[in-house]
């Protein structure tokens, strides 16, 4: 980190809280403050949809995705087009016509209070989480790789994040997430052409392609139909549009953008832009990720791209058998220049050399050994340690390899994106608190003021909270994985209450609150015994289908539980 860098990253961040802040303050009603007095146009309520799942994560973990894994995961993201489609035609005009502040007011006019508290507190206790992992997610990785304190990352980032949440609300929220986007996508694709520019002379993109696509990383499509494969183009389908339908149509952090649209159409077309854009936004994030691995072809990669487990190693009696695995990875990387230099040359002469891409596939094959050896050194060292180091690798890029200046962009495309998806999650946190829980529940006749103010109290005990969530969080697995699983645990029985709530309506509310009781504790069991006591990879079921179990399972036992209480008071009649 040069001067340059610090001048550009504390620029950034302070001119969006700042900007927030000035745009936004003097919020008069609880409209106003929740909603943005509904004056959102249409392309910003579509950047804000964006933003708000655009984390820091996202531009942390998912070019380390695609570096080990390729660009399988991009289909998580197919049922999306699908579900914008749905909700655009669903759930909106629904939302609207009832002028609802919240998705769970809906929930009460449709069933009743506890069907409503209840879909309510599982939102909060999935948001919570997720809005401290958003948190979380830069802070434990910048101060990896930069030395920085960890917990002061956490309050730092938190506080920026409040004092523009507090001041303006969702209006506050959807005004900096058009100039964030701005930031991360600039800095994204400056960062794609550079890696291009820093390639050998003589090899194009598409020279670049076929190396990616010799070493498995173009395997874009999956047809599989086992359930332990965890991105396949079936589970994206299906699971991963439960998931987006739960998370665009019932997850307050979303509905509260579009909410605040000027009208149904405006939040229409929102909605169908995020369609058509998230998933080649993805595509590119990932295809980043792919060039960092064609790129690291070229030059020296670390054994180990997690400088704290690394540190730890040197100063274990392990150090030695360390250095040695480095030392064979430095021979391999040269030998792996050497060939992959030789395939350019058969490949600029219209020739893709079969045996060539064997022996790179096979060189690949070496290096990954080498990798799993050094976590098993690291799992020696510290048997807590998290040996996957996939969350590091661009961050690593970007320190290691990008002239200072842009350094300092990229570390603002992080710390933007952590901003802006833990902004909205404060916001809806806040909006659900005071609106879902508070105002239902307290007594006496209260001014728009007072409900303005709670709202604002709540967005700070949210945001204290989510800092606290940050600063006790545990690294696990891979950053983004983390995130949609624990969205998966809770998105589906949401999505079942409003999918029954919508469509199916004979079903009352006992009905469906203790068919969604009964269906949550049913995930908690499937995710515990099929999921978490497994290691990595060997689930025997992948995460995305927890969505569309737990939505069919709610929608089902409704259904069998209002016709067993009907044929019950036919026989008692």
């Amino acid at each position: 980190m040069q001067q340059l860098d610090w001048i550009i990253l504390s620029v950034t961040l302070l001119f969006i809280v700042f900007y927030g802040v000035y745009k936004t303050k003097g919020s008069k009603n609880v409209e106003d403050y929740i909603l943005g007095n509904k004056e959102t146009p249409w392309w910003t309520v579509g950047l804000s949809v964006m933003a708000t799942q655009a984390s820091a994560i996202t531009f942390l973990s998912t070019p380390g995705q695609a570096y080990h894994d390729g660009m399988g995961f991009v289909q998580f993201y197919f049922g999306l087009p699908i579900a914008m489609v749905v909700i655009s035609m669903t759930f909106i005009p629904i939302y609207h016509r009832l002028k609802v502040f919240t998705a769970y007011e809906y929930l009460e006019q449709r069933f009743d209070l506890k069907t409503r508290s209840f879909t309510a507190i599982l939102f909060l206790i999935q948001r919570g989480l997720g809005t401290g992992l958003t948190i979380y997610a830069p802070s434990i990785i910048l101060s990896s790789i930069l030395g920085w304190n960890l917990t002061l990352l956490n309050v730092i980032i938190g506080i920026l994040v409040i004092i523009y949440t507090f001041a303006g609300g969702t209006k506050a929220v959807n005004v900096t997430q058009k100039q964030q986007m701005f930031i991360i996508m600039s800095g994204m694709f400056i960062t794609f052409f550079l890696i291009l520019h820093l390639l050998p002379n003589d090899m194009t993109f598409s020279n670049a392609m076929h190396i990616a696509g010799a070493n498995d990383k173009m395997n874009i499509l999956d047809f599989s139909v086992d359930p332990e494969n965890r991105y396949t183009f079936w589970s994206g389908i299906t699971g991963g549009f439960f998931l987006m339908l739960s998370y665009f149509g019932t997850d307050q952090s979303q509905v509260g953008r579009y909410l605040s649209g000027k009208s149904d159409r405006e939040s229409q077309m929102g909605l169908i832009m995020n369609g058509f854009l998230k998933v080649p936004m993805q595509f590119f994030i990932l295809l980043t990720g792919v060039m960092v691995f064609v790129f690291f072809q070229f030059n020296p990669v670390p054994l180990h791209f997690n400088p704290v487990n690394r540190d730890a190693v040197e100063k274990s009696v392990y150090a030695q058998q360390y250095n040695s695995l480095e030392t064979q990875l430095a021979q391999l990387s040269e030998e792996k220049k050497e060939y992959n230099l030789l395939y350019i040359d058969h490949l600029n002469q219209n020739f893709d050399n079969p045996i060539l891409r064997q022996k790179l596939i096979s060189l690949s094959g070496k290096e990954k050994d080498l990798h799993d050896q050094a976590k098993e050194i690291i799992a020696k060292v510290d048997s807590k340690a998290e040996t996957n180091d996939k969350d590091y690798v661009f961050i690593y890029f970007i320190l290691n390899y990008l002239p200072s200046g842009l350094i300092g962009l990229l570390l603002a495309v992080i710390l933007s994106a952590a901003m802006s998806s833990s902004a909205s999650g404060l916001t809806a946190l806040a909006s659900t608190t005071a609106i879902d829980i508070y105002k239902r529940n307290v007594t006496g006749e209260k001014s728009e003021k007072h409900f303005v103010n709670a709202t604002k109290y709540f967005t700070l005990l949210w945001g204290a909270i989510a800092i606290l969530f940050a600063c006790v969080g545990t690294l696990f697995e891979n950053l983004i994985q983390l995130v949609n699983i624990v969205g998966s645990i809770f998105y589906g029985t949401v999505l079942g209450v409003f999918l029954v709530g919508f469509y199916i309506k004979f079903v009352k509310a006992n009905a469906i609150f203790y068919s969604a009781v009964i269906s949550q504790i049913t995930i908690f069991f499937i995710y515990y015994f099929t999921i978490h006591i497994y290691p990595n990879g060997q689930e025997k079921l992948g995460y995305l289908w927890l969505n569309f179990i737990g939505a069919s399972l709610t929608v089902v036992l409704s259904i069998l539980m209002q016709l067993g209480s009907k044929g019950k008071r036919k026989v008692m009649a």
